[in-house]
């Protein structure tokens, strides 16, 4: 399956791809079955070469990959009777965070994420994921409402980072993400994170305190973008890669440092090349996450999210 924005490291996998099309078009004419099922194991043998070498900056892209589902798109395809929930009753409806009740697998669940655009338009009605101070409000507005009613909050993210124009400081956007991280270390209820492309630094992080986080396979998860990082410490973007590196922002980087708790296994190829399979293998591990902390009592699953929050940074030589 061919789809936009075919990054570099793909290329040899989507030609070969194109060819198996071009011969099945012409199976009615021809027996080629042989020759297609040898191209098609050339095609696995060369995604798992490559997929199993990848650089951090190539992950970096995958996560970026404009085909890769969004918070919506996981909200739809993993949960029935999604009904969303608007604005912070404060300011405003911010439409780079979305929110609502919906049911998975018979379980009522608030769940929230950083939704992003496919196009310029859409980029710009949703701010291209970058949160204002209203978005994390409307996420702790619902996360108080779940808390009400008992129940669980899934969050997902995948920002580029809060948005830093002179509006959002105005209207307090360290104040907003300061508040989300204290509220959510107390809230009296099961929060599930799970990162699905980008968490990059606070703006990732304003929804990001629960008691179990979850990482899908190509995504990264950092105080600071690669290129953002490069910026300051060579005054260039062209350190990027390099960044990327020194930067520990993998999903197997954040399991060994402890920062996670899980990796998602992502279908062969990333995300992007098969949505429903994606939110198949996130909707297993959500539900296995919410079974497990759903039956803790309350004062243990509190005093196990603080004691993993607190004892991250620490390590021994």
């Amino acid at each position: 399956m061919a789809v936009q924005g075919t990054l570099d490291f793909e290329s040899p996998i989507i030609e070969l791809e194109k060819k198996i099309e071009e011969m099945r078009s012409m199976s009615s004419q021809f027996d080629i079955s042989d020759e297609i099922r040898n191209l098609e194991e050339k095609v696995n043998k060369l995604r798992s070469e490559i997929f199993d070498k990848l650089t951090p900056w190539q992950i970096v892209q995958l996560a970026r990959h404009p085909e890769r589902p969004f918070s919506l798109d996981y909200i739809y395809l993993m949960t029935d009777n999604f009904i969303e929930l608007h604005g912070d009753r404060n300011f405003g409806d911010d439409k780079a965070i979305v929110g609502g009740l919906a049911e998975i697998e018979g379980q009522t669940v608030m769940i929230i994420g950083q939704q992003k655009g496919r196009d310029t338009k859409s980029n710009l009605y949703r701010n291209f994921g970058m949160p204002n101070p209203e978005g994390y409000r409307k996420a702790l507005r619902l996360m108080k409402l779940a808390e009400k009613f008992k129940i669980p909050v899934i969050t997902l993210i995948d920002t580029p980072g809060a948005y830093p124009g002179i509006e959002a400081e105005e209207r307090g956007q360290a104040e907003a993400i300061a508040r989300n991280l204290i509220e959510m270390s107390k809230l009296q209820v099961p929060i599930i994170v799970a990162i699905i492309g980008e968490g990059a630094s606070g703006g990732a992080l304003g929804i990001g305190v629960g008691d179990r986080v979850l990482m899908l396979q190509y995504c990264w998860y950092s105080v600071i973008s690669p290129e953002s990082c490069s910026s300051i410490l060579w005054r260039s973007w062209e350190y990027k890669e390099q960044a990327a590196e020194a930067l520990k922002l993998t999903s197997s980087d954040m399991l060994r440092l402890r920062i996670i708790d899980r990796v998602i296994e992502e279908p062969p190829g990333g995300a992007h090349r098969n949505h429903d399979l994606a939110a198949e293998f996130l909707k297993k591990a959500l539900l296995e996450e919410l079974t497990t902390v759903s039956k803790m009592k309350r004062e243990k699953l509190l005093d196990l999210r603080i004691k993993k929050f607190g004892e991250m940074g620490f390590w021994k030589d």
